[in-house]
């Protein structure tokens, strides 16, 4: 079973909503072969969908650039957005991971907004060192519905939500 943990970047939490839940986008990068981005956490045996916290006064298409570049080094000239999710997708933390922030609210766990990208560059476009501390060591393209089965466990639903909702845009690509 993979292991997780909250690390220091996500422990600064930039921002939580009025439940407890932090503002956050989610990234499938997809080829001209229907496959995805999955990416292995630095130090660890977990591989994710790349994703990060929406910082305050940013909108989401400007967090999901940001994060794009930062966890995987792709400027907006190698992508195309394909779709979103319509709605915000909820996961809950397991209660040994939850956090509590340096204003005393509790950090239940995320809610997302995934975005599907078509990958227009190429696969050496691809880099893991843009950010200032990586969070991949690693990365591959995997079968559509791979993550859903890989994931940690608590993210496999959103997963799953996320997916089923982005699937139909991929026949018209």
């Amino acid at each position: 079973m993979e292991k997780w943990f909250v690390t220091e970047r996500s422990a600064d939490l930039p921002m939580l909503d009025k439940d407890g839940y932090r503002p956050n986008v989610g990234i499938v990068l997809c080829n001209d072969s229907n496959q995805v981005l999955w990416a292995r956490r630095c130090g660890q045996n977990g591989w994710q969908f790349p994703q990060g916290g929406i910082r305050s006064q940013e909108a989401p298409e400007q967090a999901m650039y940001r994060e794009l570049y930062e966890e995987v080094g792709l400027q907006p000239n190698h992508v195309e957005v394909i779709s979103r999710t319509r709605e915000w997708l909820y996961y809950d933390l397991p209660s040994q991971y939850r956090r509590v922030t340096a204003s005393g609210q509790d950090f239940k766990g995320q809610k997302q907004l995934w975005f599907l990208l078509r990958l227009i560059g190429s696969d050496q476009d691809v880099r893991l060192d843009c950010g200032s501390r990586p969070e991949f060591e690693d990365w591959r393209w995997v079968d559509y519905w791979q993550p859903v089965e890989r994931v940690i466990e608590f993210k496999k639903e959103v997963y799953r939500k996320a997916l089923s909702e982005l699937e139909p845009f991929l026949t018209g690509c």
